[in-house]
């Protein structure tokens, strides 16, 4: 997925807008768990009237390479021209890093704070859906992806027929057709061994174990 399209060295250059330097580089299959198991993801288009943005939940289908989501359909975001692509920024976990937990301190103290993160910066076609069947199947599918796994998950069906198809018509459809995806993800893989242990535990010590996970899980 990442860095997919055909292009020569210097066409691809030239496409890249995201500064990744290598040792931060995701992988197609880090790149498609974090758009898979997404939360909500900014899209952003360019109008007539200057930019726009929107938090919106995304279902990501990887098999034909689309992220499907809706507005609200009073959102006018939705009816603005868009000019060029349209660019979906989506989040996996960030945390601040002390350099207090970098044994390398102790040794030179030539270290300094940063920030840990994960992005996937998605660029695509945007196309609009008004039609209700299109919107009841975005919302199941929405809704069986982050109801899995409760105890007792709800279900679109649990709601009066005629209710959810009311619901269905306050909102509007959006698809972006994915042309092209850059993806950073700075999870301390640029430190030595035991500084990233020490980020671990540090992350761990105040309870932040969703970003020690991450940078275990991405250390090389």
């Amino acid at each position: 997925m990442v860095g997919h399209a055909a292009h020569n060295e210097d066409d691809r250059d030239k496409d890249l807008h995201m500064y990744v330097p290598s040792h931060f580089a995701a992988d197609d299959a880090a790149v498609d768990e974090l758009l898979t198991h997404q939360g909500a993801a900014d899209l952003i288009t360019a109008t007539p009237d200057g930019l726009r943005a929107t938090m919106l939940p995304f279902l990501y289908d990887r098999q034909r390479r689309k992220l499907l989501g809706h507005f609200a359909r009073n959102n006018d975001h939705w009816q603005q021209p868009v000019l060029g692509e349209a660019l979906v920024i989506a989040r996996g976990p960030d945390s601040y890093i002390s350099p207090s937990w970098y044994p390398s301190k102790a040794e030179h103290g030539r270290v300094v704070p940063t920030w840990n993160y994960m992005t996937v910066h998605v660029h695509g076609t945007l196309s609009i859906h008004d039609d209700v069947d299109w919107l009841a199947d975005l919302v199941r599918r929405l809704t069986d992806l982050h109801e899995a796994g409760r105890p007792t998950p709800w279900s679109v069906d649990d709601a009066p027929e005629k209710f959810f198809r009311g619901q269905l018509r306050a909102i509007v459809g959006v698809e972006i057709a994915i042309t092209r995806v850059e993806a950073k993800f700075k999870l301390s893989q640029n430190r030595p061994e035991a500084d990233i242990d020490g980020v671990i535990e540090g992350l761990q010590a105040i309870g932040d174990e969703v970003g020690a996970a991450a940078v275990r899980d991405h250390r090389r």
